[in-house]
């Protein structure tokens, strides 16, 4: 299994706005889901700009401490070697997501995390560690059955009803999904999911294949950017802006997401641009026709 380096390790919580190496705690991991949520954002702009990274550990590691990020299979596997090079007890697992009317699901399309640690009792602990989503909950939440409110959403984690042993957890009515189910057997490796980023990233029928969507949330607040729409959501509710020039919707990535598109040239952004811009107008004039024709 990969281990970062220490060099490797600092470099990274550099990146995420930590400042020491600790002994593994449930203190720290909290710390560490907390930030690494807030800095580095749920996207699919290397997928939309046709120039997808790999999902090996060496490569997700790269895009993080290179200032850029990028979806679950990137976000969950480089977090999952911090973790264990700083010395917890990581578990990856085959997960699916189930999209707004769609049924539960769990078909290797989302990896997911779970920590175990000891208590005050000496007792091991589950936890159940996401970083992949863009909306998941700030903070891990343990594998207990329950409610937990994780501001502005309510997460619920359940017993799966399609993996004997595994769990669900159902996400909040006003998100972007209806919740994910997990296997509860451990995957050794990356292995079973790289077929899966394979269509996620390469084919025209992903549903990420033509979309700008880029995702993150913090202690209290969402936001998100979809093709030219900014929208961030609190407890007051759902607030959207429309970004009408390039320049506005480079802001927006950097001041909401840290997305500074460092690896893309002048080029290629406005390549990026060009083609969010049209797909935008082209959704307003269907959106337009459907309201004419109610």
């Amino acid at each position: 299994m990969y281990i970062m380096s220490k060099d490797e390790i600092k470099a990274y919580l550099v990146r995420i706005g930590i400042a020491e190496i600790k002994a593994p705690s449930k203190a720290y991991l909290f710390e560490l889901h907390k930030a690494h949520i807030q800095t580095l954002s749920w996207q699919t702009i290397d997928i939309f700009a046709r120039k997808p990274a790999s999902i090996d550990y060496s490569q997700s590691i790269a895009l993080v401490l290179g200032g850029r990020s990028g979806y679950c299979f990137h976000l969950n596997g480089a977090f999952s070697i911090l973790l264990r090079s700083l010395g917890y007890k990581v578990s990856l697992h085959r997960a699916g997501v189930q999209p707004l009317g769609a049924e539960p699901r769990i078909n290797s399309f989302h990896l997911g995390l779970t920590v175990r640690l000891l208590n005050e009792q000496l007792e091991e602990e589950t936890w159940i560690i996401d970083a992949g989503l863009g909306d998941m909950p700030f903070e891990p939440l343990p594998l207990q059955y329950g409610e937990y409110t994780q501001a502005p959403f309510v997460y619920k984690v359940t017993a799966s009803g399609i993996a004997e042993g595994g769990w669900r957890l159902e996400h909040d009515p006003k998100a972007s999904f209806t919740g994910v189910d997990f296997d509860p057997k451990a995957v050794a490796d990356l292995e079973e999911f790289k077929p899966k980023h394979d269509f996620y990233s390469r084919a025209p029928e992903s549903p990420w294949f033509d979309l700008f969507l880029i995702r993150n949330r913090s202690a209290a607040e969402g936001a998100e950017i979809r093709g030219c729409v900014l929208k961030k959501y609190d407890q007051n509710g759902v607030h959207k802006t429309e970004l009408h020039t390039k320049s506005l919707w480079l802001e927006a990535l950097a001041d909401h997401f840290g997305e500074k598109l460092l690896n893309y040239s002048s080029a290629e952004k406005d390549e990026l641009w060009s083609r969010v811009q049209a797909a935008h107008e082209d959704w307003k004039r269907s959106t337009a026709g459907a309201v004419s024709n109610a």
